[in-house]
């Protein structure tokens, strides 16, 4: 099985890095910088988005909600990412798997990856 995780940032910089990291685990990783494209997942979807909250203007937790709603993308897990402090309570509140704070360890990113991506997917 393929483990396919997709990471919309607004920062080139960070999808990188995160994307060579992943891939290093075993993850297919496609990225984006635009949040719209998250949205759009519903034909090929991921096993994981992990999402920043802050992107550009749009408002990431409103992107996580959309997908919560939608019975073709409710089951794929998302998890937040965000320099906030307060970013326990916007992950609970926008439906969120899970969440990072920013700036965050590597390990600290993996290992929650790959505990929401493994609850996630039993049985897939």
């Amino acid at each position: 099985m393929r483990k396919r995780i997709l990471i919309a940032d607004d920062n080139p910089g960070i999808l990188e890095v995160v994307s060579i990291i992943l891939e290093s685990e075993g993850y297919e990783v496609t990225s984006t910088v635009d949040p719209l494209h998250v949205l759009q997942v519903q034909e090929d979807p991921p096993g994981l988005i992990l999402l920043d909250i802050w992107m550009g203007g749009t408002d990431g937790r409103h992107i996580c909600k959309q997908l919560k709603s939608d019975d073709l993308t409710r089951n794929i897990p998302v998890i937040l990412m965000s320099a906030n402090s307060d970013i326990r309570s916007i992950a609970e509140e926008s439906g969120a798997d899970g969440f990072i704070a920013k700036p965050f360890e590597i390990d600290d990113l993996i290992n929650h990856i790959q505990s929401v991506y493994a609850s996630a997917n039993q049985g897939n």
